[in-house]
């Protein structure tokens, strides 16, 4: 398995963020973490490209076109939310995904920053 950084999810998390659709959360990620039906409710609607920009992973060793492909979700596929970053960057560092584990973490203090405004 190569996990690697998905830049275009970084970026998207980023405007999301700036835009101010995000969730200070501080529940359990689990609670918020969109589950198998609703991902495959959302596909029905949106292409993978959509799909993986809600995902800070991307193992490139799967099908581009394979929701297994897109790892370290983020959002309910609406807004950021900060205990999905915070599972996102426990989980990579854990599973020794450090440039994942950053990124989650800049995202997570530019929530924060947003967040008291």
């Amino acid at each position: 398995m190569s996990v690697t950084l998905n830049q275009a999810a970084v970026r998207y998390a980023k405007q999301l963020i700036k835009e101010g659709k995000f969730k200070n959360d501080s529940g359990h990620w689990r609670e918020h973490n969109p589950d198998t039906a609703a991902e495959n409710k959302y596909l029905a609607k949106h292409e993978i490209e959509e799909y993986a920009k809600w995902h800070l992973g991307e193992d490139t060793s799967l099908g581009e076109d394979t929701k297994g492909r897109y790892k370290f979700p983020f959002g309910d596929f609406k807004t950021v939310h900060r205990d999905g970053l915070l599972a996102a960057k426990e989980r990579a560092a854990q599973q020794g995904y450090h440039d994942i584990e950053r990124a989650a973490d800049e995202l997570e203090q530019a929530l924060e920053k947003q967040a008291a405004k």
